[in-house]
């Protein structure tokens, strides 16, 4: 997310606090008060408070001397405690440190968050390739392969939801830059298991990707192997679905045992008591 697309908060005292944290991170570097105050939508004296309030609470850090705010160290323990026990990336690692030595390709693990990628983790080759994706990043959904694999198995609610929030960027002529074309390909998707990205992200960078899917269905996030077009071809990534597949579902089961029981099966264990 970048500053001019930092959300105003609506839930309160709470929600702008989160708003002008996000606005904070959107510019990717420490910020002066008169960046901030360009780019949010609150009076200056409702700004201020709220960035003093965050300061003060240690989620906010102060450069006296260079007179910029940069996120702090209590939200560093924060975010750093909601990758431990809400992100899947713990009990995923042996999965994708086993597939990634299989396949000798770039791995990626991702979770869906406002309708957007969020990258949790990330396998690379001997021979890196530069791309956008980084552990921590955030990216577009409507043109990822994690994204559509993700997009492609929400029930209907949240996929309306979840549409409505792409912003159709186009990034490659090969990007779907509307509604329509987005749902016909989310079809495609959930009859074939997996997702293909066809440089529709990055020039030259190409992907196949697989949900991560519980026993009944829910969505736990998506895996995905990338490479480049000099190197593969679609064909050659459609050869690897069956292990994506499997190690999914390894990452499922896992995940499952651990910290994400399914809601649906301890209601059903309640009417046996």
């Amino acid at each position: 997310m970048n500053a001019q697309q930092a959300p105003q908060g609506g839930d309160g005292t709470i929600g702008k606090a989160v708003a002008v944290l996000d606005l904070v991170a959107g510019f990717r570097r420490p910020v002066r008060f008169s960046e901030l105050r360009a780019q949010s939508d609150y009076p200056k004296a409702t700004l201020y408070r709220l960035v003093q309030t965050l300061t003060s609470q240690g989620l906010l850090t102060h450069d006296s001397e260079r007179q910029t705010y940069a996120p702090g160290l209590r939200l560093m323990r924060l975010a750093h405690a909601a990758w431990q026990q809400a992100s899947l990336a713990p009990v995923a690692r042996p999965h994708l440190d086993r597939l990634a030595a299989e396949i000798c390709e770039t791995v990626h693990l991702a979770q869906l968050d406002a309708g957007q990628v969020l990258y949790v983790d990330k396998r690379v080759p001997e021979q890196p390739v530069e791309m956008f994706s980084q552990a921590g990043k955030v990216g577009p959904a409507h043109c990822t392969g994690v994204g559509k694999a993700m997009l492609a198995h929400l029930d209907a609610p949240a996929l309306d939801k979840a549409v409505a929030l792409q912003s159709f960027y186009r990034f490659t002529p090969h990007t779907i830059t509307d509604a329509a074309g987005l749902r016909a390909e989310l079809a495609e998707i959930r009859a074939q298991g997996f997702a293909f990205d066809r440089e529709e992200h990055e020039p030259g960078i190409i992907c196949i990707a697989v949900p991560i899917l519980t026993g009944r269905g829910r969505l736990l996030g998506a895996l995905s192997v990338t490479s480049v077009t000099a190197r593969k071809s679609l064909a050659d990534l459609e050869t690897l679905a069956p292990a994506l597949r499997e190690a999914a579902a390894r990452i499922a089961r896992d995940t499952e045992a651990w910290r994400f029981p399914d809601p649906g099966a301890a209601r059903e264990g309640e009417k046996d008591v």
